[in-house]
């Protein structure tokens, strides 16, 4: 699979340059999705931005999601119609974002899409993510048939959780890649 059919879906207000996906960035020449705007997602929008990079890949990608990129690739599976352009996704701590705080800056974001995605996935969690009570998270990975894997302690999975370049979800992205 060629670097550039991994696409990158960094969370609301994008991924930093010390954050793991733009470390892969960088390192593996994954192509990062970018969206109009970071600050204030709305979810068409990233909806149909994601869409259009998926059908510039000339063949099936491997979606690489991080925090509203998770409730991203839940809410376009929900909808398109090119769902067969996607092998797999590796969905890490995905942001809850039906929470009252969470809901009120994103309304757009909520109800979640809990339909099973027509690819495998992994989802990660952490025990003490801010965004995402570890229940929640399962909740999302059954309902997305998608792998469970509970990361411990890691806070939201990110630069903050002092991860460097996080090979050990680069492992779990090579699984995906190879399956």
């Amino acid at each position: 699979m060629k670097p550039s059919n991994v696409l990158l879906l960094p969370g609301w207000g994008n991924s930093g340059p010390q954050h793991w996906q733009s470390l892969w960035e960088q390192r593996h020449g994954y192509a990062r999705v970018e969206q109009h705007e970071w600050a204030k997602p709305l979810r068409g929008d990233w909806v149909a931005r994601l869409e259009e990079a998926l059908l510039s890949c000339d063949e099936p990608a491997v979606l690489v999601a991080h925090s509203l990129g998770c409730i991203l690739v839940a809410a376009w599976a929900a909808r398109s119609r090119n769902t067969n352009r996607v092998k797999a996704a590796l969905l890490v701590a995905p942001a809850d974002t039906e929470r009252p705080a969470i809901r009120e800056q994103l309304p757009s974001w909520s109800p979640i899409p809990l339909r099973r995605l027509p690819f495998p996935g992994v989802l990660v969690a952490s025990r003490n993510d801010p965004y995402c009570a570890l229940e929640r998270a399962r909740l999302f990975a059954h309902a997305w048939g998608s792998q469970f894997m509970d990361y411990g302690d890691c806070g939201h999975i990110n630069a903050d959780s002092g991860l460097a370049s996080w090979p050990e979800g680069h492992v779990l992205l090579q699984d995906l890649i190879n399956h």
